[in-house]
Formats: C-alpha cells, structure tokens, sequence
C-alpha cells in the first residue's frame, strides 16, 4: 500500500496547488471581468450554460469513469470512447445550432440566437480530448492535469477581459469559455501518450455502456440541479436577477471547487485501488469479539472492507478539514470581498454569497461520498439517488415561485435539501462498505463545530470595524489562527500529518489506530 499512499499525498498536493492556483486567477480574471460588464452580461451567459453542459455531459457520457474503473482498459476500449464522443459532440452541436432561436424565444431574449451557436461550439471541442483526459485522470497524472488547467485559465482569462475591455460585452464571456476548453483538449493531447487510431469500432463503448449510462444520467441530473437557478431565474425575473445570482454561485463554485477538484483526482482511483487491496479472510463466530453475533448490522462487512473504510474516512477527514473553514471563512467576508472589490452593483450577490457559503462546505463530502459509490460498481445508486435530488430541486423552486416567493427562500430551500441530501449518501455508504454513522459523524462535526464557531468569534471581534477593506484583512488570518490553534489543541491527527508531509516532503504518516478511534 506504500505505493498507494505516496499517490494520495502527491495526488492531494498537487490537487491543492493546483486548484488554489487555478482558483486565484479565476478570481483575479473574473473581478475584473465584474468590474467591466453589467449583470445582465453575466446572466445571458448563465442562461446559455445549462444547455452547454448538457451537451458535454451527453457527448462524454460517463465513460470516463467507465475507463478509470476498469483495471488496465485497453486501446481498442481509449479508442472507441474517442469516436464516440467525437460523433455525439459533432450531432448535438448541430442539433443545438438549428435550436439555437428556439431557447432564444424561451428566455424572450433574441441576442441569445447568435451567443448560443458561438458558445456551443466549446462542448464539440471538448469532445476531441475526452480520450485523453480519461487516460491522465485513470492513471493518477495530477500534475499534468494541473498544468493543463492552469494554462487554459490564463489564456482563456486573458482572451475573456481583453474583449470585455474592448466593449465585447457578453462576448467576452463566450469567447473565455471556448478558449478554456481548447486551451484545456491541446494540453490533453500534449500530454498523453495514447492516440486514436482511424479503426473506427464502437463495441467496446457500448460494453462499457452499461456502467457509463448510470453515471451520464446521474451527471445530466447534477447539471440540472446545478443549473436550476441559472434557467428558472432567466425565464421568471431576467437576465439582471440571474446574472445576480450567477455571480454569487460562481464564487461560492470557486472555493468548492479548490476542495473537491483535489479530492476529486484522487478519490475515485483510490478507493478503487484500496477496494483492491482489502483483506479477503472468512470469519467465524469464534472470532468476533465478545458480545457481538451474526445478526448485528454489518459487522462482518466492516471487516472486510477495513482498508476502504480506513482510506475514506481518512478523505473524509481531510475533506472537512478543509472545506468547512474554507466556505464557513468565504461566507464571513463574502460581503466586504464582493462590495470592495466590485462595486456596490453587485451588493446583492454578496448577501446570497453568504447563504450558498453554508451548502458550498457541504459539497466536496457529496462528491466524497459519490465517488465511493462509484467505485463500488454501484453506478445504479449514483443515477438514482441524483435523480431524486433533481426533482425536488425543481419542483421545488418551480413551487415556490407559483407560491409568489422571491429569490431568498428559493435558495433557502436549495441549500436545506442538498445539506440534507448528505443522510442519503451516508445510508449508502453503511450499506455498500459498512461504515457506521457514529465514525462518519465522528469524522465531521468536530471539524464543522470547531470552523463555526471560529467564524462566530471572529466575526463578533472584527464587527465594529468600519472599513471593510481592513475588516476584510483583518479577518482572514485571524480565522486561520483561531481555526488552526484549536485544531492543535485538540491534537487532530489530520492537521500533524499534513504539517508533517509539507514538512518533510513525505507520504502522510500511517494513523494509529487509537488515534482514529479518539480524534478528529
């Protein structure tokens, strides 16, 4: 397992430079794109985004995962997922140009017709790389990927405010995005060393279908729960409102994504690989510990996957460290950082900042936990339980609206259900690989209690400063203080080895078991 440790440490660095780099120059590129264009701007492109995603969900359709889930996947296997993707990519762009009026009628808006056939085109060229960038994600190739993101951010970026600058508008934000996924299909080429070849046979894609399939409706399901706000604002308040709350949702979906784009390059091959490595002895009633018998939930279950479990929760554990004074620590100061940084139009973005702040630290442990169900072969329950999330999201907001709500509770009722959404996962986690709910809470609300009540105190001690410059920069590294002086203090295992490892420049240490039991 030596070797799968030092995977995880090197995985998990250079997923944390990499998103936290990547992350800052989204937010240097888009403070200035807010400062050059209108909210309106910002809401055209939101209404677009949904049908865009859509299409690269349909074109990749899963087999990404598929490929990463199969032990060593062959070529024939890299190069019928290439052909299919290329063929589906190219007919939904097609698609998707003719219907371009059509959605343009829908959000009432005519300048939607010529901005969609511009902006689809990034989805048909993203088709190109899917291959590729199976191949990078299967074989743990973090910092090549990290590298490639880092690239087409910069020049997307720059190709985005150059053409604001020039008075581009909403094309501005077009052209970002068809640059990010060029710059992104060039660098996966560059850096994988497999090749399609003009053999065009798609039987191996559909084997592997059957696996991809669950995985391509789960993801359509999460980009329509992601997306709701994006098209039901549009459509019942304009583009004014929904560029308001885009701008929200696309800093609260930074920071979320500098945690869980780390784990998400490692979590899955991990644990597929700690599966692997599980410990595979058959148990007999003279040797479970005194008081426990056959029927007790689970146990034997527990045992068998004592190496999955013992990687997850330390993922887990690694997620809430990080994630919930990240978000909690963005919700604290979403109001001065937005206010000063982009002017008082955008005030009302900052206010809904705060709220999806609280379902942002909650994501990453989501996209954990998915991940684990995905590497248990168990693409049915990932389908399932997306969709079900995906109804209530838009039959809810649809509700509210008939209701004659506003926004706010509409978000409201966004973040209660994806918080609560969390219980779902954690049955299945019980289920699939017996990981009990005292050791997942365990595991959580030490992390969450303490990043909270952090948040609290700081805020409290910092309110009655005036200036919201200082407030702001006063605020960050005394939360950091705070947060990372109670973690020492409460001896948490997960913040002495990741000292430890960017100490001495190692794999994260083995946890002792009386450690994991006790600590958080």
């Amino acid at each position: 397992m030596s070797s799968l440790k030092q995977k995880t440490a090197d995985g998990l660095l250079w997923g944390a430079f990499s998103n936290g780099t990547v992350q800052v120059l989204q937010a240097l590129f888009g403070l200035a794109l807010l400062r050059l264009l209108d909210p309106s701007d910002h809401g055209r492109i939101a209404a677009l985004v949904i049908f865009s995603n859509i299409a690269s969900v349909l074109q990749e359709s899963g087999f990404t995962a598929a490929l990463a889930n199969k032990k060593e996947p062959t070529h024939e296997e890299y190069n019928a997922v290439f052909w299919f993707n290329v063929l589906v990519g190219l007919s939904l762009y097609i698609i998707l140009f003719f219907a371009a009026p059509l959605i343009a009628d829908f959000y009432h808006d005519p300048v939607l017709t010529p901005l969609a056939r511009f902006a689809f085109i990034g989805f048909f060229i993203s088709s190109l790389g899917t291959a590729q960038r199976a191949h990078l994600f299967g074989h743990l190739c973090v910092k090549q990927t990290s590298i490639t993101q880092l690239t087409a951010i910069t020049v997307s970026g720059i190709v985005g405010v150059c053409l604001a600058a020039m008075k581009f508008a909403y094309w501005g934000l077009a052209a970002q995005s068809v640059a990010y996924v060029t710059v992104m299909t060039l660098m996966a080429w560059h850096f994988s060393p497999w090749r399609p070849t003009l053999h065009i046979d798609l039987r191996p894609a559909w084997q592997m279908f059957g696996f991809s399939s669950k995985l391509l409706i789960n993801s359509l399901a999460f980009q329509l729960n992601n997306n709701a706000f994006g098209v039901l604002l549009t459509r019942f308040f304009g583009a004014h409102v929904a560029g308001i709350y885009s701008n929200a949702r696309k800093w609260d979906d930074m920071a979320i994504a500098t945690i869980g784009g780390m784990i998400q390059g490692v979590a899955q091959p991990v644990l597929r690989e700690s599966s692997q490595h599980n410990s595979q002895f058959t148990i007999h009633n003279s040797q479970l510990p005194p008081g426990s018998n056959q029927a007790k939930p689970n146990y034997e279950l527990c045992i068998m996957n004592y190496e999955l479990i013992k990687a997850f929760r330390k993922l887990l554990r690694f997620t809430c460290f990080v994630a919930f004074p990240a978000l909690f620590g963005l919700a604290l100061i979403a109001e001065d950082f937005i206010v000063c940084l982009t002017g008082e139009k955008w005030r009302e973005s900052a206010q809904l900042l705060q709220l999806l702040c609280i379902y942002g630290a909650f994501t990453p442990l989501v996209t954990l936990y998915s991940n684990l169900v995905i590497s248990r072969g168990r693409s049915t329950v990932n389908m399932t339980v997306g969709l079900l999330n995906c109804a209530l999201v838009w039959g809810g907001i649809i509700l509210l609206h008939e209701l004659d709500y506003a926004l706010r509770p509409m978000v409201i009722y966004y973040i209660v259900l994806n918080i609560s959404w969390l219980l779902v996962w954690q049955w299945w986690a019980r289920h699939l690989i017996g990981l009990r709910w005292r050791d997942a809470l365990k595991d959580i609300l030490p992390f969450l209690l303490f990043a909270a009540a952090v948040m609290l105190a700081t805020g409290w001690l910092t309110a009655a400063i005036d200036n919201g410059w200082w407030r702001m920069l006063l605020r960050i590294p005394l939360a950091a203080i705070f947060y990372i002086g109670i973690l020492w203090v409460a001896r948490a295992q997960i913040l002495r080895e990741s000292i430890d490892y960017l100490m001495n420049k190692g794999g994260i240490k083995k946890e002792k078991a009386s450690s994991s039991s006790h600590r958080p």
